[in-house]
């Protein structure tokens, strides 16, 4: 399975932005830039994409940045998967041909079985809260 630098971009930037969750300091391009090695002007629009699908909230000038727009366990991994890349939610395979149907069945067994998964993670399951720590999913 192959999925876009942006979708992981966008799920380690929510991460370090749930790790402020509750602060009253919004955090800042640079600091989320440099703290999950995304480069900046990719993070503008990945975050402004967030931002549209209401994930999180932003305000301008000197004392503006960035946060969460809900609590860590109230975002989902499929709300940021259809924000970024609504396209690895769908399956279309034609039914047409002789093995057409099996082959359409199949490949939707599996990817409900994919939504499945990617529905059972929230974004507080991919906070890391010690640096030291690491999680495999």
């Amino acid at each position: 399975m192959k999925l876009s630098h942006k979708l992981e971009y966008a799920c380690r930037v929510l991460a370090q932005l749930a790790l402020s969750k509750g602060q009253s300091k919004l955090a800042h391009i640079d600091a989320l830039s440099e703290a999950e090695n995304i480069p900046a002007n990719y993070l503008v629009q990945i975050l402004n994409e967030l931002r549209n699908a209401g994930l999180i909230t932003s305000k301008r000038g000197k004392q503006g940045g960035y946060a969460l727009a809900r609590e860590p366990e109230k975002i989902g991994l499929a709300d940021i998967v259809t924000a970024i890349d609504p396209e690895h939610m769908e399956c279309h395979f034609e039914a047409g041909g002789h093995s057409g149907e099996r082959v359409a069945e199949i490949w939707g067994e599996i990817s409900s079985c994919l939504e499945e998964k990617i529905g059972s993670y929230t974004l507080d399951d991919m906070v890391v809260s010690d640096p030291g720590e690491m999680y495999y999913i």
